[in-house]
């Protein structure tokens, strides 16, 4: 027979198995807010990011940046809710390997990611502010910032008949 403390250590565990499996909406909510065409231009230097609605717990972007008309970077992203209910920012810089940065805060307007073990991003950060997003990459302490302020834009145009 079982005494009452086995029994209040055991039924946490009871009602977490018996809850079932987390759905596409259970955890933090997709950052909706970031969905859209954004742009950067400096100079000659620019940047774009593209990123879809939420649909299914996942959200997909990608975006590159260049000086002139030549393309320095170009990246695959997607924000997908795991099965654990987490929301992850996955990476592939160049269609390489994926990178994860696992959501470490959010608000209604502002989310970050990080991966303590990569080099460098470790952090990266996205928040409006009025109609721009504003989107940096940073080591965990800090350092070694890079912004992005972008601006929103139309999307793509087919002008085809």
């Amino acid at each position: 027979m079982l005494s009452n403390m086995k029994i209040c250590r055991l039924l946490p565990l009871l009602l977490l198995a018996l809850s079932g499996p987390l759905h596409a909406e259970d955890g933090p909510a997709l950052p909706a807010w970031l969905a859209g065409t954004w742009q950067m231009q400096q100079g000659s230097a620019w940047a774009e990011e593209l990123w879809t609605a939420p649909r299914d717990g996942m959200m997909l972007g990608i975006n590159r940046a260049g000086f002139g008309p030549t393309v320095e970077s170009w990246d695959l992203i997607r924000i997908q809710r795991k099965p654990d209910g987490r929301l992850v920012y996955s990476v592939q810089e160049r269609g390489g390997q994926a990178i994860d940065f696992v959501m470490r805060v959010a608000s209604d307007e502002a989310i970050e990611f990080t991966n303590p073990a990569h080099d460098f991003p470790q952090r990266l950060r996205f928040w409006r502010q009025g109609q721009l997003l504003m989107a940096e990459a940073a080591k965990m302490d800090g350092s070694n910032v890079t912004r992005w302020n972008y601006r929103p834009v139309a999307g793509p145009v087919d002008d085809r008949p």
